[in-house]
């Protein structure tokens, strides 16, 4: 479990590389017309902000070293991005 939370450290140094999966799968949305991939990346923009306001010190108050919030967090954007993932490259939802 330690390698999973660990995975997802560096959204935390460096909030704004979570633009990347939600750049991703705002393209796959476009490209599939998947409603769950667009989703996904909005959720990811937002874990972007959120994480960028967390680093800046702006959404909390200065002792943000103990984050309660990612133990919910990681495993929600995990979930969806292998949702997502599924969905988008699925022969069901293939356009082809």
């Amino acid at each position: 479990m330690d390698t999973f939370y660990s995975s997802f450290a560096i959204f935390v140094a460096q909030p704004f590389l979570a633009l990347i999966p939600g750049a991703v799968f705002f393209i796959l949305a476009r490209l599939r017309r998947s409603g769950f991939a667009l989703i996904t990346g909005l959720v990811w923009t937002a874990y972007a902000l959120y994480e960028a306001g967390m680093y800046a010190r702006i959404l909390c108050s200065g002792e943000c070293n103990i984050r309660i919030d990612l133990l919910l967090i990681y495993p929600i954007l995990a979930l969806l991005t292998v949702a997502a993932i599924v969905m988008v490259f699925s022969r069901r939802g293939s356009n082809a």
